[in-house]
């Protein structure tokens, strides 16, 4: 299939997916989450894909939601119904991917912000450039962590650097994403796909089929209960985004100043 804003490569058994928006930092627009979204689910189809990397074109990986979207503009001046269609994307795009069927190995280079890393920490493993950080902004901007990533989140790091990487909107460098969880592998950058390639060989090697069962078990095990906890968390972003906090901290980002927050 041929994609606007991914790039497909596919060799044998391994599948390249490259965010491809070098012209805004690979920002996630509705278009690419929907690719996002039908990729991920176009594995579910072919036993034969056992492995697929994620990675960003031009040496990096996301800067998150794209806010000038078009699409994105529902948020504040569409009906309930299309903006709750628009908010259930990122959810429902992040599910596609934890569930592929193949192992799933994300390359990170550069900066992954918001949604990024709600989608590598969806992946099973992420690699990281020296250079490459994390960072949720979404408290920034008057927003709730959204896109069912908090259990996700609180699997790989715990109750208190959870709270710490959300609610700070902190950077976190690779070094520290290692030390907690969030990464397998920090090498030098530039070289995250290679890296990438090389776990992606050893898994190869491996047998598929208690492979694959291994991944849907520690899933179902470990994610047991996520979705009764978080099933709310789209429409309380859906409610954020009336708030006047929001509207504060979205004007604030692109006036490039401090928001003053109300509490409103």
């Amino acid at each position: 299939m041929k994609y606007h804003d991914l790039l497909i490569e596919r060799d044998g058994a391994l599948v390249r997916v490259v965010l491809n928006r070098p012209g805004s930092i690979n920002t996630l627009s509705a278009r690419m989450l929907k690719e996002l979204k039908d990729v991920a689910m176009s594995f579910q189809d072919d036993p034969d894909i056992r492995v697929v990397i994620l990675t960003g074109a031009s040496g990096k990986f996301t800067a998150g939601m794209d806010l000038k979207d078009p699409e994105a503009r529902k948020l504040s001046s569409g009906t309930m119904s299309e903006r709750r269609e628009l908010v259930i994307l990122g959810p429902e795009t992040c599910r596609a991917w934890e569930e592929a069927r193949p192992l799933t190995i994300a390359a990170i280079e550069g900066l992954c912000l918001g949604g990024g890393v709600s989608l590598v920490i969806s992946c099973d493993f992420r690699i990281m450039g020296q250079s490459a950080f994390m960072r949720i902004p979404e408290v920034e901007l008057g927003l709730n962590y959204s896109w069912g990533s908090i259990p996700r989140l609180l699997h790989l790091v715990g109750p208190a650097k959870t709270k710490e990487m959300i609610i700070l909107c902190e950077s976190v460098p690779a070094e520290k994403c290692l030390a907690w969880g969030l990464a397998e592998q920090v090498v030098p950058d530039g070289s995250t796909v290679e890296a990438a390639q090389a776990m992606a060989e050893k898994i190869l090697e491996k047998p598929p089929i208690p492979v694959s069962m291994t991944k849907q078990a520690v899933l179902n095990i470990s994610g047991a209960l996520d979705r009764t906890g978080i099933y709310m968390d789209a429409d309380q972003f859906l409610l954020t985004t009336y708030s006047e906090d929001h509207k504060e901290g979205a004007t604030a980002f692109f006036e490039k100043r401090k928001p003053r927050f109300k509490g409103r």
